[in-house]
């Protein structure tokens, strides 16, 4: 290196002579040119990595659109039906879904469906492709009920976002068209009312046979409610009427409940009041966000308290307190627009405090069965075997039956066990004697 040719060159300034000076060593080093190099095609990598990354990012931003389901979303199940029936998809992971039935006759049957699971799918629909997405957090879970929260995410092109609406629409009529004609019991998940089960079948409101002139008086009650919502709110009553039905286990309350809401085209929402992990709050938010046409319905409401009490004597307290059911049905937070169905085989355990009008505004005996109840169930089962049916009254009678001692339950199973032989039933009347007995 020659470095004083290289300060004859330069202009004789300081400046100039350290210029000078170091391009000649940048020239004469080659270690230090290849470390150069190594670092100015380094940045020029990581410069250029970057564009890459913003710039699919930015065409991602511009091109894809997301939409995302959270589970909590009533869509969210919508569209797992919707999609475990949709033939244009693509799918590695799949989760089973088990309807387990238990008949009264003791057979099982048992319907599997594959819907999809956590993971990624791809689904094609009206011509446009959409990436389908299930995941499920393994940190977030409901407390409620330990459930991992879980979320669909629909991932397509920007242009094809309108079809969003139209796809949510369409798994929306499948699953209102799965419950046409049909009952839908829901109960209490967490924070939601879930369906529980497979819709029922509604259930004819002729096929409960009830003491004479009771259906039509609850009935006509139930629908003079329904329709009279103006006249509620122009006197500023609050829009909700409570029944109960009492009387001894066995009667109909349950089945005539089911029936009614079958006849009026409304679901049914089933309460339980003895729940370990239902509270005051929980219990205020679930009857104020019933789902739309349903009726609540509270079964042994003098049960859920006598538990609290025994429970409290051995160091427990259930997590409903009878003012907190109170405040739920008549408070200021309480549900607009709900119809309230009451059972109890015990009118007498109930306190007053529940019993007054405004939480309960309709209260009706159905007690066991009347003369009026055997005879028409008799010919329900039996059609036009009218001569048969006054034998099996009168045996009914010499024998001391009355509405004191047996249940319309007793006379169903009674006729289902001779369902096409009345005579066998006529012969067999005084095994209704004794209710503890099982010789049918």
């Amino acid at each position: 290196m020659d470095l004083s040719k290289s300060l004859s060159e330069s202009d004789g300034t300081v400046s100039g002579m350290t210029s000078s000076v170091f391009n000649e060593v940048l020239k004469s080093n080659p270690y230090f040119a290849a470390g150069g190099g190594l670092m100015l095609l380094g940045t020029g990598l990581a410069v250029a990595r970057l564009t890459v990354m913003k710039g699919a990012t930015f065409v991602t931003r511009q091109m894809l659109v997301d939409l995302e389901i959270p589970s909590k979303d009533k869509s969210y199940l919508w569209f797992l039906e919707w999609m475990a029936q949709y033939k244009h998809r693509t799918s590695r992971h799949l989760s089973v879904e088990t309807n387990y039935t238990q008949h009264d006759n003791g057979a099982v049957s048992t319907k599997f469906s594959l819907v999809p699971g956590p993971g990624k799918h791809l689904i094609r629909y009206k011509g446009a492709y959409m990436l389908v997405t299930r995941e499920r957090s393994g940190k977030m879970i409901d407390m409620t009920n330990g459930t991992p929260f879980e979320t669909v995410k629909l991932t397509t092109l920007y242009r094809d976002r309108f079809l969003f609406p139209d796809l949510l629409d369409e798994a929306k009529k499948l699953a209102l068209k799965a419950r046409e004609g049909k009952t839908v019991i829901f109960t209490s998940w967490g924070q939601d009312w879930r369906p529980f089960g497979q819709p029922r079948t509604k259930r004819l409101l002729e096929s409960v046979v009830l003491d004479s002139g009771i259906k039509d008086e609850i009935l006509l009650d139930v629908k003079d409610f329904l329709s009279s919502g103006e006249w509620y709110h122009k006197r500023g009553i609050p829009y909700r009427r409570g029944y109960l039905l009492y009387g001894p286990p066995g009667s109909g309350k349950t089945s005539f409940i089911q029936a009614l809401a079958g006849d009026l085209d409304y679901n049914i929402c089933i309460l339980n009041l003895s729940e370990s992990n239902l509270t005051d709050d929980r219990l205020n938010h679930l009857m104020n966000n019933i789902p739309e046409r349903s009726i609540l319905l509270l079964e042994d409401i003098d049960a859920a308290f006598n538990k609290r009490d025994q429970t409290e004597e051995k160091g427990y307290t259930a997590g409903v307190t009878f003012s907190g059911l109170l405040n739920a049905l008549d408070g200021v937070a309480s549900a607009e627009e709900c119809i309230t169905f009451m059972t109890t085989n015990h009118p007498e355990k109930l306190d007053p405090a529940l019993l007054r009008p405004g939480r309960i505004d309709f209260k009706k005996l159905i007690n066991n069965a009347s003369q009026f109840q055997v005879k028409q169930m008799f010919l329900r089962f039996y059609e036009n075997e009218n001569e048969l049916c006054e034998e099996f009254i009168n045996k009914f009678a010499r024998l001391g039956l009355n509405a004191s001692n047996v249940s319309t339950a007793q006379l169903q199973g009674l006729f289902v066990y001779n369902k096409r032989d009345p005579k066998s039933a006529i012969e067999m009347v005084e095994t209704l004697k004794n209710p503890n007995t099982h010789q049918f």
